[in-house]
């Protein structure tokens, strides 16, 4: 993600990760409040999580004003793809199928959906 240095981002750095996807970037404040909607998070809390997340390089920071602007560091795409990949390797012992199987079967998927998977899978047929 950061260079060859695979960083693994917790529950709550991804749930700050979000936020800073959707945003571009945020303060303190606007990630707290943002969080806080759905879970009962500190202030402080925040802060310190968004300080420990640009020391692993997960975030960056603007702090050429008084309050500091972070932006996520890592994309949501590669962030999405490692940890996807270890969870099929972990979970489904490496097998895809198991994960779309699974996915599918326990989840009401739209017509929408699944003509997007069969397009995607027409186009790695294709390939």
């Amino acid at each position: 993600m950061t260079g060859n240095k695979i960083i693994k981002p917790t529950e709550s750095e991804l749930e700050i990760l979000q936020v800073l996807w959707e945003r571009k970037s945020a303060t303190v404040r606007e990630v707290h409040d943002e969080i806080s909607r759905s879970k009962d998070i500190g202030y402080t809390t925040a802060l310190k999580l968004l300080q420990i997340m640009f020391e692993k390089g997960l975030v960056t920071r603007d702090d050429s004003s008084k309050t500091h602007i972070y932006m996520p560091a890592v994309s949501r795409e590669k962030t999405q793809k490692h940890l996807l990949g270890k969870m099929i390797d972990n979970v489904f012992s490496g097998s895809s199928t198991e994960l779309v199987m699974q996915a599918l079967g326990n989840h009401k998927t739209s017509p929408e959906e699944l003509d997007e998977i069969q397009k995607l899978l027409n186009n790695l047929r294709k390939e």
